[in-house]
């Protein structure tokens, strides 16, 4: 009969995420994770299997936690779409500037060291991308009802310029651009959408 595990399963997942996402996935051994959460390297193992399944469940993870928050943020009613969307980017911007370890966006970092030679993570990187493509579509769609936005304008090709834009702030972040830069980025990136013609 095998023993019940005496250890917190998301507590070990938040270190390993923590490790995953300050060194990279080649630059993270197991050794590294067991050291930090105080488990052997056989208890690992048993709960997650090797470090390519631990990554898998950590990047999971983090990648529904975004789509997730990004959801919170952005669904409501149509009246208040457009503050939420500025709201969303500034946000991202902010948050960006305060990683001062510029450790970046998992979902990108682990996407760009992967996603090449990992199907498990390209595809879940994609189905997250998508997933926040859409949001943001929808928030779009919901600012051209309420007259915010050009209803002309196709608010799927929107959501993706956004998305790029949000993408290249974290990406600009993780090199080094200050928090005036990102803000500026912020703004300008909401200030070229169309706005309906008067």
């Amino acid at each position: 009969m095998a023993r019940p595990r005496k250890f917190d399963e998301q507590q070990v997942l938040d270190t390993a995420r923590e490790q995953f996402w300050a060194g990279g996935y080649a630059a993270t051994r197991m050794e590294d994770i067991a050291a930090a959460t105080g488990l052997g390297k056989g208890s690992l193992y048993g709960a997650f299997g090797g470090k390519q399944d631990l990554f898998h469940r950590v990047f999971d993870e983090y990648c529904s936690s975004v789509v997730n928050a990004t959801a919170q943020q952005l669904r409501g009613d149509d009246k208040n779409a457009y503050a939420r969307l500025s709201a969303h980017v500034h946000a991202v911007a902010a948050a960006t500037a305060a990683d001062t370890a510029q450790r970046g966006c998992l979902l990108a970092k682990g996407t760009a060291e992967l996603a090449e030679h990992d199907k498990t993570v390209a595809e879940r990187a994609h189905t997250a991308v998508e997933a926040l493509r859409t949001l943001l579509e929808h928030d779009i769609t919901a600012c051209q009802r309420n007259g915010d936005l050009d209803a002309d304008a196709d608010p799927g090709q929107l959501a993706a310029l956004v998305l790029a834009v949000l993408r290249g702030i974290e990406a600009l972040g993780k090199a080094g651009a200050d928090e005036e830069t990102l803000t500026d980025i912020a703004r300008t990136a909401l200030a070229v959408l169309p706005r309906p013609a008067n």
